[in-house]
This record gives C-alpha cells, structure tokens and sequence, in this order.
C-alpha cells in the first residue's frame, strides 16, 4: 500500500523541483534581457566625472574634491520613476560620461576619445555633447580651434552619430561665473555660443541652449549665491584638495552641478517627448 504512495510522492516533488529550476531560468533570462540605454557625454571638465578612473592611482576626495561636473551627478536622474515618463527609453539607462578636462572639439577627437565613443555606440543610444570653454580659449593654442573648424568637429560628432543608429543632442556651453553686469550674468562664450545652435538647424537634430538657461537661472539666484554655493570659490582651510582655498568661476561645487543637471535632464525629457 505505501510503495505506490512512495512514488507518487517522489514524483510530485520531481515535478515541482523541475517547474522551480524552469522558473529560475525564465527569471534569469529575464533579467538578462533587460534593455540598456546609453547616453554617452562628450565634452570638457565643466561636464566631466572625476571620480573612479578619471585620474588613475588617485583618490577624488583627497586630490579633487569638491569639484563636480554635471555629467557626475546624471545618472540618478533616470531612476524607475523617470523612466515611467519616458516611454522612448529602454528598461534602464546607463550614462557613460567621456568628457575631460581641457578638451575641445579638435582634442577630443585626434586624442581617440571620440573614436572609442564610435566604436561602441549602438542603435538608439545618445550623444549628448557640450563644448566650447576650450575651443574658444585663444591663449591656449594647444587646444584652441576656431569657429569654423569648431562647427566642423560638431558636424563629424553628429554625422557619425547617426551613422550608427544613433541620437545626438548638441549643448550650448554652460555658463561661467562672469562678467556680471547690473545684476545680470551675461554670455562670456562669443560665438561659441550660437555656434551650436546653427549647426542643430543645419542638420535637424535637437539642442539644448544650456548658456541661456544657466544664465538665467544663475541671475535669478544672484552672484553672491552662486558664487559661494554653486562655483568653486573655496574658502582655506576646509577642503584636503584645497587647503588654501580656492577662486574659480567656471567650475562646479556639487550644488552647482546638480542644478545643470536638472537643467539638462529637464531639457532632455522635453526633446524625447517630443519625438
């Protein structure tokens, strides 16, 4: 009487260590087909990610902090709840933030930074790219390029962009901290200002006006704040990188980052809607 049982038994489990194992499989492969967006940033230090690998061998709190360009703070932007709003992207979104300090269209490219961009893009990732700062830079010729040959590095990021399946969105360059005129920050980037916008017209893709933005946003919040909140004006004796303080109106404390992040973001989330 109990053997046939026995079997039964044996059989039943057999069968629900089978569905278990067959279960684990489809959540795996599940998880392994969730689809990533990669939006890659090109550009200079103002969009930069300094922590990790960007100098090797050195600690970013101890030989950097608190510099903080907003390409470091982007990621936390497209949480689940964001992408819930953004139909247009894949399960998750990946940012792999290339810019460098000191590079312009020209440098970016004959140094291999845009080639390893291009070699790894795939169909429907962005390319958001922001220079400027270094390209309009005449007294340092090493990284100098003019305006022509400026709109002509744009154009080659673009094109090759979308050779590949790609998106490209072009940024104007993001505000300094000056010249302040009667209570207005106003534009330090000449031509390199409109210069990207004429080349998104030319060729039809999207751009984000980033130096008006952040120039009235900056305005708004006054030259004092933003002085000592958002730019690195450092005072002695409280940062390990910076222990003599510091004065520089172009580069960003994390505050500062995170509020042209949200600039870009919210700017972004306006442009794939739209599309």
């Amino acid at each position: 009487m109990n053997q046939p049982f026995n079997h039964i038994i044996l059989f039943l489990v057999a069968v629900f260590l089978l569905s278990s194992c067959q279960s684990q499989n489809v959540i795996t492969k599940n998880k392994n087909d969730k689809k990533i967006t990669h939006i890659y940033l090109i550009g200079d230090s103002t969009m930069a990610d300094y922590t990790g690998n960007y100098e090797p061998g050195k600690d970013y709190m101890k030989v950097r902090y608190p510099i903080t360009g907003w390409g470091q703070v982007f990621q936390p932007f497209f949480g689940k709840d964001s992408l819930k709003d953004l139909s247009a992207l894949k399960d998750s979104v990946k940012i792999d933030d290339r810019a460098h300090g000191g590079r312009s269209t020209r440098t970016f490219f004959q140094e291999g930074r845009w080639r390893s961009v291009y070699e790894n893009l795939k169909p429907n990732d962005y390319v958001i790219m922001q220079f400027g700062h270094n390209d309009g830079s005449e007294k340092h010729i090493d990284r100098f390029v003019n305006i022509q040959g400026y709109k002509e590095f744009l154009r080659l990021f673009v094109t090759q962009t979308i050779q590949k399946g790609g998106k490209p969105i072009i940024v104007t360059p993001v505000a300094r901290n000056f010249p302040w005129k009667d209570g207005k920050l106003e534009n330090v980037h000449g031509e390199y200002w409109q210069a990207p916008i004429d080349i998104a017209k030319e060729m039809n893709v999207p751009y984000i006006d980033l130096n008006k933005m952040s120039i009235d946003f900056f305005t708004k919040k006054g030259q004092d704040y933003v002085s000592s909140h958002y730019f690195m004006n450092l005072p002695e004796g409280v940062y390990e990188a910076y222990p003599k303080g510091q004065k520089d109106n172009t580069h960003f404390q994390p505050e500062g980052a995170k509020v042209v992040a949200q600039m870009v973001f919210t700017a972004f989330k306006k442009i794939i809607k739209t599309k």
